[in-house]
Parts: structure tokens; C-alpha cells; sequence
């Protein structure tokens, strides 16, 4: 299976090249193709990582690998983009394996129809603002997709961007739409409008996000669909003048949740840092996500989506990259302080200290969960190629061994190394 797929990548490159040189001669528009390649690897020492470990839970280690082949080609209005990866663990594969894992992470045509508005149209990544709400979470050694049509508008800095998504399982010929995200942990419709305005005096930039989503709450024994919808509405503001660079977010949430119960939640964040000279910087931000304190009328608990959770509420992913357990979700206060140095053109490290707490009281406990350390260097070792690796301590609470497991007396650690090799290897 791999040496087939192999053979058919090698096989579109040699046709393409040759299909837009004979392009290229036949008429007077400028043609470009690109390849790149990524080979991305990992590896990672988990001694409380994602949940908090017990006592006796021995530490785990593995390595993890990206390998990507991406092509593009432009031409005026319009764009194509293929990738395809294989993503997973050393050692997970057979030496010898027949059904290799090789899928498509992006799949993309686009057309612009004019100076103002294009169409993309395919499998995409959806990232936007700060990553607060849909984000492509690059962390991941599979990163994020959506399938799904973009409808743009821009001009004079603004932008109006409409996405539209419809999921089905299969291609079916009887038995309605329901909608089984039991694996895929994806929502079955969605409709977003996402404003953003860059003006041209300032160093400001403002951003309105409003999302339908809608959810299967039916019954997959019968698969008699039953969609729920959630909304969600919200705002990103940047303003970054001279050596400041301050955000700010607010997001609510209503409607319905997967579970039919009628939903009023909401989030804020605010940051802050000051580049104090060439080399240093200093940083300081709080989130706050509601959280539910019972388990049953309106539910409050935030639901940050498909963001990318892994940049704001600490390293150890603890929080909304993992789930809380024993049916808890009691939201998050997260307040942070942290340190840049800038050691050379090439080299930078930065530290990071989290206070977590509860959003809400739940009966008997305290709100504090717990502190944690985050330590990260990066390092561009030439042109392409860079290192990176890190570091981080949880010091958690009795309230964080109800809510995500595992025991606040046990060391809890984590620590990784990355290179990524990310060169484009040909553009004609």
C-alpha cells in the first residue's frame, strides 16, 4: 500500500510538472507548482501529562513522527492544494505492513472570482484570531481539518469570511442524516461569519466571530437524528503599539448542547507583554471559561470548541485538550506570568508560571486546582531546520485529584524534544 501511494505521489509530480511546462507555453499566464515536505519528529517522557498520575502509574515514553508531501499550484484566480500525510508512533507499524496509514489533511481548490471575493472550497485547515475558537492546532502530530466551503470578502483591510460544513458518515441511500460523531468527535452541520478589520492609522486589529453548530443528539441504536444547535458569539481585539502587545477576547455561548439542555456560558481573556529590550520580555494574561456546578437545569460550562487549547491553559493539557472526569466541567480561572529571553538571532526561551482554579464552587471543595511550570527553548538550526524542547511541573490540589484524576502527592511531569525539517523542495 505504501509503495503504491508512493509511486502515485512520484507519478502526479512527473505529470504535473510536465502538464504545467506545456501550460506555460500555450498561454501567457504565470503558472506556478510547488512541493514541500515536512518530516516532523517527537519524542516525549509523560509522567503526568494530559491527567495527573497515581502513586504507582509508571512513566510512559515514546516518539511520535509527521511525515508530509504537500502540493500547490497557482495560477490567476485560482489555487489548488494537496497534502497528504502519515502520522503516528515509532514502532506502531509492522516492519512489513500492508495497510499503511496515509490519508489527506488538506484537499483544497480555490477561485477568486474578482479583486474582492474567493471561494475554498475542500478539506482545510480553519484557523483564526488567536486560536481561541477554531484554531489548526498544529501541536498535534495530525494537526486539524475541517471539510468545508469558505466564501471570503476582502478589502481596504476588511475581511468577511462565510464557512459552511455538512458531515455524513457515509454516502447513504436510505435512513435520513442521522449523524455519528462517536469517532470523529466532529459536529454534524455548521455555519460561521467571521468579521475582522485591520485599520490603517493604528496598530489595532478587531475581529466578530458569530457560529451555529449544530449536534447530533439522536439515538445511534435507531439513528433517528435529533440536531441540536449552540451558538456562539464573540470578539477578539489586538492593539500592539511600540514595545506593547496587548489581546483581548469575550465569547458566549446559547442555544442547545448535544444533551438537549439549554446552554448560557461565556469566556474572557485578556494579555499582556512588553519586549523590556532585544533580548527580554515579560507577559502576564488571565482566561477565565464558566463552568457547571449541577446536573441539571441551564448548562454554563464554556465549550471552547475547536481552538487550539494547548497555547493558553497551560503545556500539560490539562484542561479542554483532556476532558475533566466524574462528570465535572467546572470551568477554568487560569492566571499566568511569564519571561522571554532572546539569547541570539537563532535562539529563544521562554517560562511560563499558571495558577489554575475552578470557575465555579462545587460542594465541599476548594477552587484551587493547582499551579504549573512551563519551560520551552527554540532553536533554528539552519535554514528549514530548527529544534525545539521543553519542560513543564504540575503542583496539583485535592480539588484537581476529584476533577481529572490521579494523585496530587505523586510528581507530575513532562518533558519533549522536536525536530522539524520543513523545506520546499521545488517551485517552478
Amino acid at each position: 500500500m505504501r509503495r503504491r501511494n508512493l509511486s502515485m505521489l512520484i507519478a502526479f509530480l512527473f505529470i504535473g510538472n510536465v502538464s504545467i511546462s506545456y501550460a506555460q507555453e500555450e498561454n501567457n499566464e504565470k503558472d506556478k507548482f510547488f512541493v514541500s515536505a515536512q518530516i516532523r519528529t517527537r519524542g516525549e517522557y509523560r509522567n503526568g501529562a494530559l491527567y495527573p498520575r497515581n502513586e504507582s502509574d509508571l512513566p510512559s515514553g515514546f516518539i511520535n513522527e509527521r511525515a508530509r508531501l504537500s502540493l500547490g499550484y497557482e495560477r490567476q484566480r485560482l489555487s489548488l492544494r494537496f497534502s497528504a500525510q502519515h502520522v503516528g508512533v515509532w514502532g506502531q507499524d509492522a516492519l512489513v505492513d500492508k495497510n499503511g496509514r496515509f490519508i489527506l489533511n488538506e484537499a483544497w481548490a480555490a477561485f477568486e472570482f474578482n479583486d474582492y471575493w474567493f471561494m475554498q472550497l475542500g478539506r482545510q485547515a480553519l484557523s483564526y484570531d488567536d486560536e481561541r475558537i477554531l484554531g489548526g492546532l498544529d501541536w498535534n502530530v495530525a494537526g486539524r481539518y475541517h471539510d468545508a466551503l469558505k466564501i471570503v470578502y476582502r478589502k481596504n483591510g476588511h475581511q468577511l469570511h462565510g464557512i459552511f460544513a455538512f458531515n455524513q458518515n457515509d454516502e447513504n441511500v436510505i435512513g435520513g442524516t442521522f449523524y455519528d460523531s462517536s469517532k470523529t468527535k466532529l459536529y454534524k452541520n455548521m455555519q460561521t461569519l467571521w468579521y475582522h478589520y485591520d485599520f490603517a492609522s493604528t496598530p489595532l486589529q478587531f475581529s466578530i466571530m458569530a457560529m451555529n453548530l449544530g449536534q447530533e443528539g439522536g439515538d445511534a441504536e435507531s439513528r433517528k437524528s435529533d440536531t441540536q444547535y449552540m451558538q456562539t458569539f464573540g470578539t477578539y481585539i489586538k492593539y500592539a503599539p511600540g514595545q506593547w502587545n496587548l489581546s483581548g477576547a469575550f465569547y458566549y455561548q446559547f442555544g442547545k448542547n448535544v444533551s438537549s439542555r439549554s446552554v448560557s456560558a461565556f469566556m474572557g481573556s485578556a494579555r499582556a507583554s512588553y519586549n523590556i529590550n532585544k533580548s527580554w520580555s515579560v507577559n502576564v494574561g488571565t482566561d477565565y471559561l464558566s463552568g457547571n456546578d449541577k446536573s441539571d437545569g441551564t448548562y454554563k460550562a464554556f465549550n471552547p470548541l475547536y481552538g487550539t487549547h494547548h497555547k493558553f491553559y497551560g503545556a500539560m493539557d490539562y484542561f479542554y485538550a483532556s476532558d475533566f472526569i466524574g462528570g465535572y466541567n467546572p470551568g477554568l480561572s487560569d492566571t499566568q506570568i511569564g519571561v522571554g529571553y532572546k539569547v541570539s538571532s537563532s535562539v529563544s526561551m521562554g517560562m511560563n508560571y499558571h495558577y489554575f482554579a475552578t470557575a465555579v464552587k462545587l460542594e465541599n471543595l476548594e477552587r484551587s486546582l493547582g499551579s504549573e511550570i512551563d519551560y520551552q527553548l527554540d532553536w533554528k538550526i539552519m535554514k528549514d531546520v530548527s529544534l525545539s524542547l521543553g519542560y513543564s511541573v504540575m503542583f496539583g490540589t485535592s480539588t484537581m485529584d476529584i476533577v481529572k484524576g490521579g494523585n496530587h502527592n505523586s510528581w507530575q511531569d513532562w518533558g519533549w524534544i522536536s525536530l522539524n525539517i520543513n523545506p520546499q523542495i521545488f517551485c517552478k
